[in-house]
């Protein structure tokens, strides 16, 4: 009774009765009293073939997914490692079932965080641009997608934390009500630096009485009289070039 008021609970209040359930040979699904409660609702009931998750792989992978969810929640939290790790079901449905499911052709918004043409202080400025179309899901944590053309030198690979769905509000569905606010102002390449091609070297120098961390920049389609010695906040998408040198060095480490 335990596991049928769990079912109604759980399963048929919330979703319905179900046409068919894949179900291993559990005997508290194959019991009499079961059978015929499947039967008077309509329900089919198949069995998989033994040790073939192929038979079900969607829930299979499902249940991969939220074991994996589990393992790093549980990573935090000493007291769940090994026991009363059901507690922490709803907040793993809470994040699955919220989580953005990106798909091609959707509409996004792009963080302006790694963004170095828009003119403006950083907190001031505009924190997301868009909306843009999603042209291509890179694996499961990037998206590529088609940039307008005052961004057109901007890579257009994101990470999935940098984007958001965009919404359309009621002067999208009404363009006669549509007020067109002022667009972010760009800053033409051209006035910047250059491209950052790669960060080779770094040092540390002495300026105005405190040290000062220097980074050596080759820039794109240039000669190597044009490379520069920079302070970060003079890189352009400083920020970002210097997390891949980070993580380049650190792979190259793991492989010593």
């Amino acid at each position: 009774m335990d596991t049928a008021l769990l079912f109604w609970n759980n399963i048929i209040s919330t979703c319905g009765v179900p046409k068919i359930i894949i179900i291993d040979r559990d005997p508290k699904f194959t019991s009499e009293f079961w059978t015929i409660l499947y039967d008077m609702l309509g329900t089919k009931l198949e069995f998989p073939t033994a040790y073939d998750p192929q038979t079900d792989c969607l829930s299979e992978r499902m249940i991969q997914t939220m074991e994996d969810i589990l393992r790093r929640f549980c990573a935090y939290g000493m007291e769940y490692k090994d026991h009363d790790w059901v507690a922490l079901l709803p907040e793993v449905q809470l994040a699955y079932n919220t989580k953005p499911d990106f798909k091609e052709g959707d509409q996004v918004l792009v963080s302006t965080l790694n963004f170095s043409n828009i003119k403006g202080p950083n907190k001031i400025r505009y924190s997301f641009v868009g909306p843009f179309t999603i042209i291509k899901l890179i694996g499961t944590n990037a998206v590529k997608v088609k940039l307008a053309k005052e961004f057109s030198r901007k890579h257009p690979v994101f990470p999935v934390s940098f984007v958001k769905p965009y919404f359309q509000t009621e002067e999208d569905k009404f363009p006669s009500r549509k007020k067109n606010p002022t667009p972010p102002e760009i800053v033409e390449v051209e006035d910047s630096p250059g491209l950052v091609k790669e960060i080779i070297k770094a040092r540390k120098i002495r300026l105005n009485g405190k040290d000062q961390r220097m980074y050596l920049v080759i820039f794109k389609n240039q000669t190597a009289d044009t490379d520069k010695w920079l302070a970060e906040d003079a890189i352009p998408d400083g920020k970002l070039h210097l997390r891949r040198v980070r993580a380049s060095r650190r792979t190259k480490q793991s492989h010593q």
